[in-house]
């Protein structure tokens, strides 16, 4: 039983300024809006520009989470980044963040690689130290900057992706009934060469030849990656509501990875969520991995679309193959 419950004290998100339309992508590659809208819901997503990283649009979502949540970065107790597109390969993008902050103490900080399912799994560890006891304040962040990892010469991804920031902050209460109440997380490694960069790491560490051959871009089987989606979606839906015997009914919101509207569209109407409790901003941003549930629940929770004491559901799926799904009581 925990001690405790894991509440989301507050949010913020960021994203670029500059945006990357489908016209400006009809430049680029052999596409045009009508086939990218159709098949994806997506019209524009935003770009970072010279000066902006990982770490920038990091830490103005967590600056804004503190705003919100109304403590500062020295009441902090953890860090957790998720990303795929970190700052450096070491150090992890959270200690980066944690000087940025301006943090004083000397607390702990990690990156989660999860993909775009990082956010969720964050949430899911960050609630473990809060309702044992061990921590009270726990800055959690999905942040990424997928337009430095996108070929744009394959039509098939670069239409895709876009950068942003989500975090929230997760605090102690003693009421045990609120925040983080079920989650699922799985992975299902066979099928990882599905949505992956092939070089840079230990086993192709970057070369004129890997460059040459384009290989530290993002690769991705569309067709699978599709039907994987739609299925473990629908699936983690359904575990989330079975976990706190909850039905459509009772769920105020959905907050689903902005991943492809048709693919939102399938699994949550399986469900029995209607349109208006589904929360989409993917025709704004394209899909940001791990940044794409904090950005939209922090959407959601300033446009009034969720609040207190509602149930919301949180599920993401991607590269790993990786999914999530976590149940919440505001």
């Amino acid at each position: 039983m925990a001690r405790f419950g894991a509440y989301i004290a507050g949010s913020g998100s960021c994203v670029p300024q500059r945006r990357l339309t489908n016209a400006d992508l009809e430049k680029l590659v052999e596409t045009n809006d009508e086939w990218i809208v159709q098949r994806t819901g997506i019209r524009e997503r935003r770009a970072v520009s010279e000066g902006e990283s990982t770490v920038t649009l990091a830490l103005h979502a967590a600056q804004k989470a503190l705003e919100s949540a109304k403590i500062s970065a020295d009441d902090l107790d953890l860090i957790i980044v998720a990303t795929l597109t970190p700052e450096l390969i070491t150090p992890s993008t959270a200690c980066l963040l944690q000087e940025k902050l301006g943090v004083k103490r000397h607390i702990g900080a990690f990156d989660m690689g999860a993909a775009c399912s990082g956010f969720v799994y964050s949430i899911a560890t960050a609630a473990q130290f809060i309702q044992t006891g061990a921590y009270t304040n726990i800055l959690v962040v999905g942040a990424e900057t997928l337009t430095r990892i996108v070929d744009y010469t394959d039509r098939g991804t670069c239409i895709l992706f876009g950068d942003g920031a989500g975090a929230v902050v997760l605090s102690a209460t003693e009421d045990t009934q609120r925040g983080i109440q079920a989650f699922e997380l799985g992975a299902d490694g066979m099928d990882g060469e599905m949505l992956y960069v092939p070089a840079g790491g230990s086993r192709l560490p970057a070369s004129a030849q890997t460059i040459a051959n384009r290989q530290h871009y993002l690769k991705m089987n569309g067709r699978e990656i599709y039907k994987f989606a739609v299925h473990q979606m629908t699936d983690s839906l359904k575990k989330a509501m079975e976990a706190c015997n909850l039905t459509a009914a009772d769920v105020k919101l959905v907050v689903p990875h902005q991943v492809n509207q048709r693919i939102i569209d399938s699994a949550t109407e399986k469900m029995g969520f209607p349109k208006e409790k589904v929360f989409v901003n993917i025709d704004r941003y394209g899909n940001t991995s791990a940044a794409s549930v904090p950005l939209a629940l922090d959407e959601a929770l300033r446009s009034g679309a969720c609040g207190a004491g509602d149930w919301i559901i949180m599920v993401a799926f991607g590269a790993g193959l990786t999914w999530a799904s976590a149940t919440v009581k505001l």
